[in-house]
């Protein structure tokens, strides 16, 4: 089943690093202002780049909360790791969003990555062998329960036994999100599970090495590799003029300092038009859901600019 078909989609990643509920509630209900088809947060409870008492919301209320404040843009978790919940558990929580969304929810899942609360909370933190075999289960568990059951489920993680769930889902296939690059264990629990597979925008030669290795994992399981989604994260600063978005990267620069995690994220500083340039490989690659980084401080003169001019050239581009 092909989701949401060839349409390109633009959306605003937008995490959950704010000190209020209404600074969130600003970016998520502007970025449906102004037409982005996608907004989304992601899983994590004391995110490293957050500092060990940088403020962060609970991912899955928020969602909800925000959710039930905005009418159109499709509402997402980028992605959920597999060690905070039992997936029975994360399976009921999204059928509940999509109905308070009005069956907007796209839900993301993923093998977990570093994230401070391990150690502050005592969770246990299993190695990644043992997160990506969860994950293969905890895909397997959410699709049975999303069908509303009874399902019985005999995993080395997680059993089920006759199990029920409703109200299923509003959606009749509620979009599963798979974020992960890992070419030999992560693309394969991709090609079998994922409606859309979402991954950091590396250099177009990487991810069209990648993309060459989930046709590969799709072939195996017998699926054909155009059902799966392209999704890639990255982030921008765009000005009008290109000496203007190199400004704004050195005072980026002097509040974050060179050694943070964010720049690898980075695709483009400079203007709308060479932001489409950056972003072009990436279409011809077949990626067709293109998402903004934009957690706090928000870069509004950014999104406003994707949204007005990048956004456009980028749903233009012809389908295949």
């Amino acid at each position: 089943m092909r989701i949401h078909g060839d349409a390109v989609r633009v959306g605003v990643h937008s995490g959950q690093q704010y000190t209020s509920f209404a600074e969130a509630l600003e970016l998520w209900q502007t970025a449906e202002e102004l037409g982005y088809d996608w907004v989304s947060l992601f899983d994590h409870f004391r995110p490293p780049m957050g500092g060990p008492a940088g403020p962060c919301f609970e991912g899955m209320s928020l969602l909800a909360a925000l959710a039930a404040r905005t009418s159109r843009i499709r509402c997402a978790v980028l992605v959920s790791a597999v060690t905070w919940r039992h997936p029975a558990l994360a399976a009921a929580t999204a059928a509940t969003i999509d109905h308070v969304s009005d069956g907007r929810l796209e839900f993301g899942m993923g093998a977990a990555g570093a994230d401070l609360a391990y150690d502050q909370y005592g969770i246990d933190f299993p190695g990644a062998g043992t997160r990506l075999d969860m994950l293969d289960e905890a895909c397997q568990v959410l699709r049975a329960l999303w069908t509303g059951g009874p399902a019985t489920f005999a995993g080395k993680h997680f059993r089920l036994a006759d199990a029920h769930l409703a109200p299923r889902p509003l959606q009749r296939r509620l979009p599963l999100v798979i974020g992960g690059e890992g070419e030999r264990r992560m693309l394969r629990i991709v090609a079998e599970h994922a409606d859309i597979w979402n991954t950091l925008a590396e250099t177009p030669d990487t991810y069209r090495r990648k993309v060459r290795k989930l046709a590969e994992h799709a072939a195996v399981v017998g699926r054909d590799p155009g059902t799966v989604r392209q999704s890639v994260t990255f982030r921008a600063i765009l000005a009008e003029d290109e000496r203007q978005a190199l400004e704004r990267r050195e005072r980026l620069l002097e509040r974050v300092g060179p050694d943070s995690p964010v720049w690898p994220e980075y695709l483009v500083f400079g203007t709308p038009e060479q932001c489409v340039e950056r972003l072009r490989p990436y279409l011809e690659l077949g990626v067709r859901d293109f998402l903004l980084g934009a957690r706090p401080p928000v870069d509004w003169q950014t999104l406003e600019l994707f949204a007005r001019r990048v956004a456009p050239a980028l749903r233009a581009h012809p389908a295949g």
